[in-house]
């Protein structure tokens, strides 16, 4: 199982400075990848989860560290496909992806915020529909010399996209999603899936197996299949036997790890983001930078 890991995004610790200083050096100590994720908006009454209360754009910060390391693989999980055009983000990710050297992994979901849905004008109408074609226009677009498509949802004209993303035939696609649909799409129409952040890895392999299932069905070879766990790690005194899995001292959090690879999880990264002790906007930036290189040392693949 590889091992990512996740740089400050969300709350106060989330500056240019430590960004630059996790990425860097999850990738001198053999991290895989580094991953963000997307929140746009917050209720006005703060009522969510505290990680989501000042949350940076994703792509952008991906971009940001491209130009900050070399080697280490750069994810987003997930991009809401109801808040984009197919067509920008087709453009922005193949510049992404020629930016970080061929480096991109491209996770996208379908939100689950109505706030969101609302502000972006966004429309729940069939999404899952939506989402498949989605898909075919965004790898059309990576990969067609000329794109015309005609659809139920989206339209367009014969034209070009130039340049092409660096990965070939397209940067892969991992979608998200703990319904039995859409863990099904992901074995229909992706390369892998992800995880979210409430996911009950207790019984991560279940939806792994569905997802697996539905790849055969489809004619296609589960093995080639990519499974990604947003590992919410919480660092904590000894946990109980029936403590929440990733919770607990960094010792029964890599017992953890182990279990969750026998799961059939290819990938995990460590997101310290939805530690309400680390990524909050009232948490200090440089604790929540210390506590992060405790943990950043610990859990490295070649430790």
């Amino acid at each position: 199982m590889e091992i990512g890991f996740a740089p400050p995004v969300s709350g106060s610790w989330a500056t240019p400075e430590n960004m630059i200083h996790v990425a860097r050096r999850a990738e001198q100590l053999g991290y895989h990848s580094l991953w963000t994720f997307q929140r746009l908006l917050v209720p006005a009454d703060l009522g969510w989860s505290e990680t989501y209360h000042s949350v940076q754009d994703p792509l952008t910060t991906l971009a940001f560290l491209a130009a900050h390391t070399t080697r280490i693989r750069l994810g987003v999980a997930v991009l809401n496909m109801p808040f984009h055009s197919p067509v920008v983000l087709a453009k922005q990710t193949a510049t992404l992806d020629i930016l970080t050297g061929g480096r991109l992994d491209v996770g996208l979901g379908l939100g689950w915020s109505d706030e969101e849905y609302q502000a972006t004008g966004a429309s729940k109408h069939r999404r899952g529909s939506r989402a498949a074609e989605f898909l075919a226009v965004l790898r059309s677009l990576w990969q067609d010399d000329v794109v015309a498509h005609r659809g139920e949802f989206y339209q367009v004209p014969p034209t070009r996209m130039e340049p092409k993303p660096v990965q070939r035939p397209h940067p892969p696609i991992l979608l998200g999603g703990a319904a039995p649909p859409a863990l099904r799409r992901a074995g229909r129409l992706a390369d892998g899936w992800v995880s979210g952040s409430q996911a009950d890895l207790r019984g991560i392999g279940a939806a792994v197996a569905t997802v697996k299932a539905a790849a055969a069905d489809a004619g296609r070879d589960p093995r080639l299949l990519r499974f990604v766990c947003r590992g919410a790690v919480r660092v904590r005194a000894a946990g109980t036997a029936d403590r929440e899995p990733l919770t607990g001292t960094l010792e029964q959090i890599r017992s953890d790890l182990a279990r969750l690879a026998e799961a059939g999880v290819t990938e995990l990264f460590v997101d310290l983001n939805f530690d309400p002790e680390i990524g909050s906007p009232r948490v200090g930036a440089q604790a929540s930078l210390r506590r992060a290189d405790e943990v950043l040392d610990a859990l490295a693949p070649t430790h």
